[in-house]
């Protein structure tokens, strides 16, 4: 399979199954689109046709073309064979048992009242509630017991708003700097946070501790105070950037991100990426909004349009400043062309339910942060395990190859067959597929590819 597209001034033919990215020119486009489908003599003939008048043009340069494409063919980097499916459900088989990474709610509660969040403000459509040292202690037993042979682990605190329990989070922490010693494993620790409670305190723990911080600003001061406002009503952005800009500052060169999301409010949303760029950050995320469609922060079919310019735009501006000596990350255009995520990891997905779990306050365990709340995915709880197997098996079978939807996308082996979340809350089913969301993925892809393309050839 591959994918054949424009973008940038560059013409790219991506060999999905190979990874190879190839930059090609116009002829040489042409012949790779119809190589498949048309004989050696009504490709000559359609090339003849198209570009009648070019002297360079000949049949013996198309014929070079032919046999060179028959070069890279057997050289399995152009229209290489799926070899990854028969091995999709045993790749994950393997892992089964395993949980690597588990998201502690610290805090169902929030001291801001965001409307689209998916979180119902905290909450999680249930009580308000802080996690306790014992639950929290216990989280992390579970997690080394069943790490496996897994040196390295992941813990993020998450909410709600997780600094609302900070004095636990720190205790949390020095439990596991004994508990990794004694278990020789270690502990990686993410932060996210509104920013609100963020203090000198908050800081200093953090860039000592922590692996990356997530820092909510969704950039302009008109559309971040839009939704992120407080249970009076007012908007956080000014009380918030001070602050996150200290933060960062005195971060250093340790992990960061500032993680916005873009609404109907906001289609726009380079506008508020140049916005945080202008502020100083240069780690930046921004994602689309999660809710129900008759939510008026949700994304519309007009929308995407507007969106999808948005994208490539952004690609321009990261191609420009990367030029300018002054680049910046997106999160959604980081890729390795070269090596990328390994194989298991592109027919598997994120591993929600199985390598990956979200803790409630009181211990309970969820296939991930977005299904919190939802009874029938608790899977089980932190004392006694999973108890939900049925349920973990539903997730476990999960791959890009079990949804037929995604059987002839190009960019499957880049989402993974997409967030099990998003699927069910679109189509009741951890099978599903959420289609807006498909297409926004595969324009990022395209745009993160043409980026990275663009890179290596202005290297030469």
């Amino acid at each position: 399979m591959i994918h054949c597209y424009k973008l940038g001034g560059l013409n790219i033919v991506l060999d999905v199954y190979s990874g190879s990215v190839h930059l090609v020119d116009e002829v040489a486009y042409d012949i790779i689109e119809m190589y498949e489908t048309k004989s050696k003599e009504e490709i000559t003939a359609a090339i003849l046709k198209k570009y009648n008048g070019r002297e360079d043009i000949t049949a013996e340069e198309i014929s070079d073309c032919l046999d060179d494409i028959e070069e890279l063919k057997k050289a399995g980097k152009l229209f290489k064979e799926d070899t990854f499916e028969p091995m999709a459900g045993d790749l994950k088989k393997k892992s089964a048992g395993i949980v690597k990474a588990l998201c502690l709610h610290v805090a169902h509660t929030c001291n801001l009242n965001c409307s689209y969040c998916f979180a119902s403000q905290g909450k999680y459509h249930g009580d308000r509630a802080i996690m306790s040292l014992e639950v929290g202690k216990r989280a992390l037993d579970f997690l080394i017991e069943n790490s496996g042979t897994r040196r390295n682990l992941e813990v993020d605190f998450f909410g709600g708003e997780p600094l609302m329990n900070f004095e636990m989070i720190k205790e949390l922490v020095a439990y596991a700097r004994v508990r990794e010693k004694e278990a020789n494993k270690n502990f990686r620790f993410t932060l996210t946070t509104n920013g609100v409670l963020v203090d000198d305190d908050v800081i200093d723990f953090a860039n000592k501790e922590m692996s990356n911080v997530v820092l909510s600003l969704d950039g302009r001061k008109e559309i971040h105070d839009r939704y992120r406002v407080d249970f009076a009503g007012n908007g956080s952005w000014e009380k918030i950037v001070p602050k996150f800009q200290r933060f960062v500052e005195k971060r250093g060169n340790k992990n960061y991100y500032m993680r916005g999301t873009f609404t109907h409010a906001n289609p726009d949303f380079l506008k508020d990426i140049e916005e945080m760029l202008a502020l100083g950050f240069t780690e930046l995320s921004m994602e689309p909004v999660v809710g129900a469609p008759d939510e008026p922060s949700a994304l519309t079919k007009e929308d995407l349009p507007i969106v999808m310019e948005q994208y490539e735009k952004l690609a321009e501006l990261m191609l420009k400043k990367y030029q300018e000596g002054k680049p910046f990350t997106f999160y959604h255009y980081m890729l390795d062309l070269k090596s990328g995520p390994c194989i298991y990891k592109r027919i598997s997905g994120c591993g929600s339910g199985t390598e990956y779990m979200a803790v409630t306050p009181w211990g309970d365990l969820y296939p991930c942060h977005q299904f919190v709340g939802e009874e029938k995915f608790k899977l089980g709880n932190v004392w006694t395990g999973v108890d939900n197997t049925d349920m973990q098996d539903e997730f476990a079978a999960c791959n890009v190859y079990t949804r037929p939807e995604c059987r002839d996308c190009w960019a499957k082996l880049y989402c993974s067959g997409g967030c099990a979340a998003n699927a069910y809350h679109a189509t009741g089913s951890v099978n599903g597929i959420y289609s807006y969301g498909c297409e926004l993925f595969r324009k990022r892809m395209e745009c993160a590819i043409m980026l990275e393309a663009a890179k290596t050839v202005g290297k030469e």
